[in-house]
This record gives structure tokens, C-alpha cells and sequence, in this order.
């Protein structure tokens, strides 16, 4: 039996040029924002190399450079082609229009969503979870911060199995009872460890708490609608459910010890997560940690608002601090505990480092997060660039896996660093008026703050 006997991976056809799909409408001549045509071809040909790989079964990336986009394209199908799937299923091809689940990728929607109820004056990121939820400071948990969860320090990583249960998913009440019964294992701010789920249905209750409605329909009024988005938001409307690209598991099969890491604080079994993402329980849930449903194009978009200081086509949504403040770094390349790799945090993002990135080589000042595994959306200040990847595959191994980082390589490559231009002082040249929008009356405003 050879290593690559025991890859699971996709129905690849022999024309991938079939299965194409290029918003041409959509990309300007890269040589207007500073990049050459061919550093566009090898990017996309980073990406034809992992699609002939086999582990995704259906690709989309979109990048802009200078807010402009440069690429914007689709490969493979978004159902039919998974490695359990017969050769001669209905396959659906995947466009750039494709919607697909973001998983983890979506704290960072969540995480900004928490910001603009700051920059509103509704709450404080430095308040106690329990001033909002006062039932959570059972067991000795009254000490965990907001920061404390943004930042994966609350002490409460792993997730009791019973709240990823697609019935558990249907009652928000009972996630939350069970998330105040559980007991932390550590105090707040004394270990790094990934929160993979349970601090996102926190934020999300304590959103529902200030605002008075839950975060999806938060987002929608505040983010979503006025910059026009058509997905973005957590989970789909029923009648959506057979547009979004299914995950299928592929790569080598996930052993002990790292089987049993996952499963800690995912809830549960690794190879179980892709069923679980397509079911349509889950994809009509509000999970805040985890299924945000977009596109690639969508997902850079939103990073494009961030990267653009809170403003994006003439609609200003957060204020120049609000987004610095967000990314600014929390965690110095601390080791986490969850997920056994060193890592730098922002208050919701992951950030990029020197050598030990996400985004490429070289991408110390550039910020966004990674969703179960293989999705990406960040942004690069130096390069100027933002950037969606969505994907439906989820390898945790396979023998070919340096083709998947080859893409953001590429990505640096193509788009080099800009001399001379600071993005802080680009965002805050001076002062900045404070929003006109007047904060919500909410009894909790003046007591947290």
C-alpha cells in the first residue's frame, strides 16, 4: 500500500478548462494597480495545481489589489465530484456565484459585528461576559472578558458534544445553558487555546442581549444591506440550502493524537465535520463561530472594508479606530494549546507573521482567519491587497500540500509591498470625528461603562 493509496480525493476531469469559470466582467488590467499579467497567471495556475491534486473537489479565490479586482474566478464542481460520489452523479459546476460555508472564517464577521456594538457605545470590550449574560458566571467563569473571547484566552475551548447535535443547533437557549454549566479549564488570561466554537454562540448571545435581535439580523441592517451583499450572513434561507457547494472530507485519513485533538474542541469527529457543514439544519442555524455562507468575492469584500478603513463605496460602516483597534495584536506568537501551533491573535483575527503565516511569506502585518483548515479571507496592508478563497475540501494531510500554500506565495509574489505607504496614517491622518450614529438606549450601556 502506497501513501497515495489511502488519499481520498475528488473526480478530476482531464479538461479542468471545462470546469472554469472567470468573472471576466469583474477584473480590471492588473497593470493599472501595480501587477503584471503574468504574476495574475501564476497565481491562477498555483490554484490549477491544487485542483488537479484532488482535494477539492470545487475552488473559487477572488483578489483585489488597490480595491480593484484582479481575479475573480471558479474551478471544479460544487456538487457531484466529492470521492464518494459515483463517476456518473449529476455534477453541478461551481462559478464565481457559488455560495459556500466559511466555517471558522466567519469569527472574524462575528468578531467585527462585536466591535460595532462598542463603537456604538452598547457595550465594552473589556466588560465581564456576565454583566450581559449573568447566568454565565457559574462555576467561577464571572472573570471571562469579551477580549478574553476574541482573543481564545477564556479558558473555555473545548465544546461539550451535545451542542454541535443538529437537533441541539435548533434550541438556542439550550447551547446557551450548556455553555454557563461548563466549567472552565483554566483562568481567563493565563493560556492561549483556540475557542473553535463556544465563544462565538457567547458573542453572538451577548449581541442578541444589547441590540435587542440576533446577530444575523444585526448584520444584515447594519453590514450586510447597505453595502449591498447578497450573502455574507450566517446560514441561508431554507429555500438556498441546494445552492451552497457541499464539503466533502478528503486527504489521508486523521489519526491519534490528532484525531482526538479535534474532536476536543470541535465537538466533533473531524471527518464528520464536512457531513455536518452540509446538512441543512446547520446551514440554516446561526452558528457565529462558524457558517458564515459567501463567496470568495464576498468574502474579500469584506476584507476590502476592513483594509479600506471602514468605508466601502461611499458607505461608512465602522470608524478608521474601530478597524485598528480590532486588528492590533493581542497574542505575541504565543503557542496555542488547541490547535499545537504558534499563532498570532487580534481581537477575532489570526495575523500574519514574517516566516509562520497563513498568508505567505512575509505577511507579518496582514490579518484575517482560516475556516476548518483550507478557507482563507485576509487582507495585506503593505500589498494593498485583499483576498478571498473558499473551497470545498477538507484535507487535513495529503502529499501534495505545499501546493495549497504555493497560492498565497503567489499571491505575495504577484503583489509586491508598496513603498512608502502606511496604512495607519492612511486611516488616521487626524482626527477623526466621532460616529453621528446616536447608540441605542440600552440599561446595560452606563452600567458596563
Amino acid at each position: 500500500m502506497t501513501l497515495s493509496s489511502i488519499v481520498k480525493r475528488a473526480h478530476v476531469p482531464s479538461s479542468i478548462e471545462s470546469v472554469t469559470s472567470i468573472a471576466a466582467d469583474t477584473e480590471v488590467d492588473p497593470r493599472t494597480v501595480g501587477v503584471e499579467p503574468e504574476g495574475v497567471d501564476a497565481i491562477w495556475r498555483a490554484v490549477e495545481t491544487l485542483y488537479r491534486d484532488g482535494v477539492h473537489p470545487a475552488m473559487q479565490l477572488c483578489v483585489r489589489r488597490r480595491g480593484q479586482v484582479i481575479l475573480n474566478r471558479a474551478i471544479g464542481h460544487a456538487r457531484g465530484a466529492g470521492p464518494d460520489d459515483r463517476p456518473d452523479a449529476e455534477k453541478v459546476l461551481a462559478t464565481t456565484e457559488t455560495p459556500f460555508n466559511s466555517f471558522s472564517a466567519s469569527k472574524a464577521v462575528t468578531a467585527m459585528v462585536v466591535h460595532l456594538m462598542d463603537q456604538q457605545h452598547l457595550l465594552h470590550l473589556d466588560d465581564p461576559v456576565a454583566a450581559y449574560i449573568p447566568e454565565f458566571a457559574a462555576h467561577g467563569k464571572g472573570g471571562i472578558t469579551i477580549r478574553h473571547l476574541l482573543t481564545h484566552r477564556a479558558g473555555i475551548p473545548n465544546i461539550p458534544p451535545e451542542v454541535m447535535r443538529l437537533e441541539t443547533l435548533e434550541h438556542p437557549a439550550e447551547i446557551l445553558r450548556i455553555l454557563c454549566e461548563s466549567k472552565p479549564l483554566w483562568r481567563a488570561g493565563r493560556r492561549l487555546a483556540y475557542h473553535a466554537i463556544s465563544g462565538g454562540f457567547l458573542l453572538g448571545e451577548i449581541v442578541q442581549r444589547v441590540a435587542g435581535d440576533n446577530i444575523r439580523n444585526v448584520l444584515h441592517s447594519e453590514i450586510l444591506e447597505p453595502l449591498g451583499f447578497r450573502w455574507m450572513n450566517y446560514g441561508v434561507d431554507p429555500a438556498d440550502v441546494d445552492q451552497v457547494a457541499l464539503n466533502y472530507f478528503t486527504g489521508m485519513p486523521v489519526l491519534p493524537p490528532a484525531s482526538w485533538l479535534f474532536q476536543r474542541f470541535l465537538g466533533v469527529p473531524f471527518d464528520r465535520v464536512a457531513e455536518l457543514g452540509n446538512d441543512p439544519r446547520y446551514l440554516t442555524a446561526i452558528v457565529p463561530s462558524g457558517n458564515v455562507v459567501t463567496t470568495a468575492y464576498e468574502l474579500g469584500r469584506f476584507y476590502e472594508l476592513l483594509l479600506a478603513g471602514g468605508e466601502l463605496d461611499g458607505v461608512r460602516v465602522f470608524e478608521p479606530r474601530t478597524v485598528l483597534r480590532a486588528v492590533s495584536e493581542q497574542s505575541y506568537l504565543e503557542f496555542d494549546l488547541s490547535l499545537a501551533l504558534p499563532v498570532r491573535y487580534a481581537m477575532g483575527f489570526m495575523l500574519g507573521g514574517r516566516r509562520l503565516s497563513f498568508y505567505g511569506p512575509d505577511t507579518l502585518h496582514a490579518f484575517g482567519h482560516i475556516g476548518f483548515i483550507t478557507v482563507m479571507g485576509w487582507a495585506d496592508p503593505e500589498r494593498r491587497i485583499s483576498v478571498g478563497f473558499m473551497n470545498s475540501g477538507k484535507p487535513l494531510l495529503y502529499p501534495e500540500i505545499h501546493h495549497y500554500s504555493d497560492i498565497m506565495k503567489q499571491i505575495g509574489l504577484a503583489c509586491p509591498k508598496e513603498e512608502g505607504f502606511d496604512w495607519h496614517s492612511s486611516l488616521l491622518p487626524g482626527r477623526q470625528p466621532q460616529s453621528k450614529k446616536q447608540p441605542r438606549p440600552v440599561g446595560l450601556s452606563k452600567a458596563s461603562g
